[in-house]
């Protein structure tokens, strides 16, 4: 027991009469998992803390939640995006652990498991992961955004070779920032949420069930790399951090970005108007061209996504509508096409997890192979809009 707690990173804090351990562990390293078990079962605590929100610790202790999920709600609510990518999250540290031979949040589960069997009280603290990629993602700049998401498919469709002195190497970090670390240098747009913030969130969760009087001796297992900024804001007593609230909101989009599509619908009409002033035969002309160039690309994506022939035909017919309507997408509609044609199946739900972790089982899957379509058929749409309002340009001047 003695070795394996001497290769781990463990701090220990007296706050307010109350004992805080912060063990800091990589999420898929076997001596991880044996450091929880001997750390829990030498101490009695009396509240153990785990870097687990609600809905990933749902996920944990209950394999089988992505089975329960209502696809055509997730389409028309506009939350297709955010569960690719959060599939994608989930797909590439699942083949980390794959890799290593390990479940993945093994030793979250084991803490969470000892804690139940000595009836000890579990603290979820860290925030919900939805939240955290939405403050990412309105953190980054407009123009970064596309990058931001395909670099995340990216790592899971053309992964590299992991090996298990790299894994130790996530002692220093975070599987949740490895995952973006694999496509984007330091940034502080991504820091700032994905990392700084969750540290203050974490550590006012802590704090605050310090303050309850609650526990006097609390075990806090974190991922290493939020061991250093968890222990600086609880010794300051969160005199630097953010409000909790405020952490654990949603920023609203940027009033500018609103106007954008509204703002190209507009200079594509005036094109149109032009072109009909100037002659018949050249607004024909450019109609034509914004239906073929937006529909075509569109359709192009719901091909590359294996989208059924009649979700191909759907999104060149979509698509240059849809571009002039900023209220819908033609994701959403060739999404909706799709799960109506190809009904998932229950089988599709339950492995739907395992079968992200491979490339080939994105398109195999009927769930993945929907959000695929919404994904692919709603970027070749909107690369169609940009490069037909340049057309339309080009052609009147």
């Amino acid at each position: 027991m003695s070795s394996t707690l001497d290769e781990q990173l463990i701090e220990k804090l007296t706050i307010n009469d109350c004992q805080v351990t912060l063990l800091g562990t990589a999420h898929v390293s076997k001596t991880s998992v044996d450091a929880v078990h001997a750390l829990i079962t030498s101490n009695n605590f009396d509240g153990i803390a785990i870097e687990l929100c609600p809905s990933r610790y749902n996920a944990l202790i209950d394999p089988d939640s992505l089975a329960k999920m209502d696809l055509f709600s997730v389409i028309k609510s506009g939350k297709a995006a955010m569960v690719t990518a959060s599939l994608a999250l989930g797909a590439f540290q699942q083949k980390m652990a794959d890799e290593m031979g390990i479940e993945l949040g093994a030793e979250m589960k084991m803490a969470a498991e000892l804690a139940k069997e000595s009836h000890t009280p579990v603290l979820l603290i860290d925030r919900e992961v939805g939240i955290t990629l939405k403050r990412v993602y309105r953190n980054v700049p407009w123009w970064k955004r596309i990058g931001l998401f395909s670099g995340l498919l990216a790592s899971i469709m053309f992964p590299e070779k992991i090996s298990e002195e790299d894994i130790e190497k996530l002692k220093e970090s975070d599987v949740l920032d490895a995952t973006f670390s694999q496509f984007s240098e330091s940034s502080a747009e991504i820091y700032q949420p994905l990392v700084n913030e969750r540290d203050q969130y974490m550590a006012h969760r802590i704090f605050n069930d310090i303050q309850s009087g609650q526990h006097k001796n609390i075990l806090a297992v974190i991922g290493a790399g939020h061991l250093k900024g968890i222990k600086g804001y609880l010794e300051s007593q969160l005199e630097t951090a953010k409000p909790l609230e405020e952490l654990d909101s949603i920023p609203p989009s940027s009033r500018s970005l609103k106007f954008i599509p509204w703002i190209i619908v507009a200079l594509v009409f005036v094109g149109f108007s032009i072109g009909f002033s100037r002659a018949p035969e050249l607004g024909w002309q450019l109609v034509i061209e914004w239906v073929v160039i937006n529909g075509g690309l569109s359709a192009l994506g719901a091909l590359l996504a294996n989208g059924h022939p009649i979700t191909i035909i759907t999104a060149f017919l979509a698509a240059p509508l849809t571009s002039l309507n900023p209220t819908i997408g033609a994701g959403m509609v060739t999404a909706s096409v799709e799960a109506w044609i190809r009904k998932p199946r229950v089988g599709d739900f339950s492995t739907l997890k395992k079968n992200t972790v491979n490339i080939s089982g994105w398109w195999k899957n009927r769930v993945s192979r929907t959000l695929l379509v919404f994904l692919f058929s709603t970027i070749g749409s909107a690369a169609g809009t940009y490069i037909a309002g340049f057309r339309i340009f080009e052609q009147l001047t």
